[in-house]
């Protein structure tokens, strides 16, 4: 994690830059969302993504003004895996049991 401003919460300050990846992800209408991918915590994170992500505290109260202009036109929390057909997390980094 690159050390940016922050608030007294902890969260980016705008004037700083934190650059997000959004997912396109099939939406119910048939459509296609952009979406944010967010964590509650550094091993859900590990979990899901792998060991080497990069990643940054936002206050759940902040994070709407925190992706504002972003495209983001979801947010989904705390995401699972993909399993591979045995059942298996497909998690780049991630341990398989």
């Amino acid at each position: 994690m690159e050390d940016v401003p922050r608030d007294d919460d902890g969260a980016p300050l705008l004037d700083g830059t934190v650059e997000v990846m959004l997912l396109p992800m099939e939406a119910e209408s048939g459509g296609t969302t952009l979406v944010a991918l967010a964590f509650s915590t550094v091993a859900a994170l590990v979990d899901a993504m792998g060991e080497e992500q990069a990643w940054v505290a936002i206050p759940s109260d902040k994070l709407e003004g925190a992706l504002e202009g972003s495209g983001a036109q979801a947010v989904l929390l705390d995401p699972q895996p993909p399993q591979d057909e045995a059942g298996t997390s497909t998690a780049g980094g991630a341990k398989n049991d």
